[in-house]
C-alpha cells in the first residue's frame, strides 16, 4: 500500500478488511491508540494500533494513513450501514458549504476513493513542502483530530456543525496558549510560539476566546483528553516542563473535571513519546521553531508573491479598502478590525488564485503578515512612499 499512489485507499480497506481488532476497541483505548502511534501530536511515528504493516512509509503517508483509519473506524462505531467513503466525502462536502477551502476543486463530481485521496491530501500535505516541517507538524497536523471528532458529531446529527468545529478549534486553541502563558517566565522563543498559535485559527471570524469561555465547549471525554494532551504538547516546546507549567495542568484538569492520574498519565506518556522519538521529530530536533519557521517561511512567501506577481497587482489594484489598509500597514499598526477586515480580503483574492490556496489552509492565517511584508515590492514607488530601492 502506497499512500502516495492512486488507488491507496481501496488497497487499504483490503487489507484492513472488516473484522480488524481496532473495531473492537472502545472510543478510549482508540484514542490512546492514535496517540501512541503520534497522530494526536501531528508526528506519526507507527501505523494506529500497528493495524497494517507500514513498510517503510514517509511521515506524511503515515498522517495520511492514520487520518483515514479514525474516520475509518468513527464510521464503524456510529453509523456503520453507510458507505464509508460516501460519508466521509459528504462530511467534508458540507464543511465546505460552510466555508469556502481548498477542497472545492475535488468536491461536486462523483463520488469516488480518488476524491477522497485527493481531499486527504490536501488536508495532510502541504504541496511541494512549502513550509517547514517544523510548522506542518506543530500546528496542522496536531490538528487534525478536531477532522475526526467533528466527522463523529456529523454523523451523529446527520449535519456539519460550523458552530461546533469553530468553537472545538477555538477552545483546544486558547487552552494551549494558556499552557503557554502559564510560564513563570517567558523566553523570546515561548513569546513567538505563543503569537504562532494565536494566529493560527482556521476559523478567525469568532475572535479570540478565553479561558473561561473556552471550557464549556470541551463536553465529552475524548474532547477533554485532547485538550489535556494538546496542552501538555504546548509545554514540551523547550523539551521540559517547568513547575508553573505543571501547575496549570493540574489547574486544567480540574477545570475539565478530570482527575490528577488523568494528567499525571497524559504527562507521562508524552515525555516518553517525545523523549523516544526525539531524533525523528523536527520539532524537537530544531533549536528554534520560531526563527526556523518565519527563516523558512519568508523565502517561500517571497516567491509565491513574486511568481504571482501580475495577477495579484491586478486583482489587489481592484479593491480600493484593501488598497488602503496595506498602504497604512507599510506607516502604522493597523487596529484589530483593520487587520482581520485585511486578512478576510487577502483570502478572498487567494481563492481565485491556485497556486496561493496554501494560505487558506488551516494555519495558513499565520503567513498573512508576511505576505503583507512583501505585497509593497508588487505595486508601483507612489504605494510606499518610505522605500528604499536595494542595489
Amino acid at each position: 500500500m502506497n499512500p502516495s499512489a492512486i488507488g491507496w485507499i481501496k488497497k487499504l480497506l483490503k487489507e484492513i478488511g472488516t473484522d480488524n481488532a481496532i473495531f473492537q476497541m472502545s472510543e478510549m483505548p482508540f484514542y490512546e491508540a492514535l496517540r501512541q502511534s503520534g497522530f494526536i501530536y501531528g508526528s506519526n511515528q507507527v501505523i494506529v494500533n500497528s493495524c497494517i504493516d507500514q513498510k517503510g512509509l514517509t511521515d506524511e503517508e503515515l498522517s495520511k494513513t492514520n487520518l483515514f483509519i479514525a474516520l475509518l473506524y468513527t464510521h464503524h462505531q456510529v453509523e456503520e450501514n453507510t458507505n464509508v467513503i460516501d460519508s466521509i466525502i459528504d462530511f467534508y462536502t458540507e464543511i465546505n458549504a460552510h466555508k469556502r477551502t481548498v477542497f472545492e476543486e475535488f468536491l461536486g463530481g462523483r463520488k469516488s476513493e480518488g476524491v477522497l485521496e485527493k481531499i486527504i491530501h490536501k488536508r495532510v500535505q502541504i504541496d511541494d513542502n512549502v513550509l517547514t516541517k517544523n510548522f506542518n507538524y506543530f500546528l496542522t497536523n496536531a490538528l487534525l483530530y478536531i477532522d475526526v471528532l467533528a466527522y463523529r458529531d456529523y454523523l451523529s446529527k446527520h449535519r456539519v456543525s460550523g458552530t461546533y468545529i469553530r468553537n472545538l478549534e477555538a477552545s483546544l486553541e486558547s487552552v494551549s496558549i494558556n499552557v503557554l502563558n502559564s510560564k513563570n517566565t517567558k523566553t523570546k522563543y515561548d513569546e513567538g510560539l505563543i503569537k504562532l498559535f494565536e494566529s493560527s485559527y482556521r476559523y478567525n471570524d469568532i475572535g479570540k476566546l478565553s479561558y473561561e469561555a473556552a471550557i464549556p465547549n470541551l463536553k465529552s471525554d475524548l474532547e477533554k483528553q485532547y485538550a489535556i494532551d494538546l496542552g501538555c504538547m504546548s509545554t514540551w516546546g523547550d523539551g521540559k516542563i517547568d513547575d508553573h507549567e505543571l501547575k496549570f495542568l493540574h489547574h486544567l484538569g480540574k477545570s475539565l473535571d478530570v482527575d490528577d492520574t488523568t494528567i499525571k498519565n497524559s504527562i507521562s506518556f508524552l515525555v516518553h513519546f517525545f523523549t523516544a522519538n526525539m531524533e525523528r521529530i523536527p520539532l524537537l530536533s530544531s533549536k528554534n521553531i520560531v526563527k526556523s519557521f518565519y527563516n523558512n517561511s519568508s523565502k517561500m512567501v517571497n516567491k509565491l508573491i513574486t511568481r504571482n506577481g501580475k495577477r495579484l497587482q491586478k486583482e489587489l489594484k481592484q479593491s480600493k479598502d484593501l488598497m488602503y489598509l496595506l498602504t497604512q500597514s507599510t506607516v502604522r499598526d493597523l487596529t484589530e478590525d483593520e487587520q482581520k477586515k485585511t486578512q478576510d480580503q487577502l483570502l478572498d483574492i487567494f481563492k481565485t488564485i491556485p497556486s496561493l490556496a496554501i494560505f487558506i489552509l488551516p494555519g495558513g492565517m499565520i503567513l498573512l503578515p508576511l505576505v503583507i511584508k512583501f505585497i509593497p515590492k508588487l505595486l508601483p514607488s507612489a504605494f510606499d512612499d518610505n522605500r528604499i530601492e536595494e542595489d
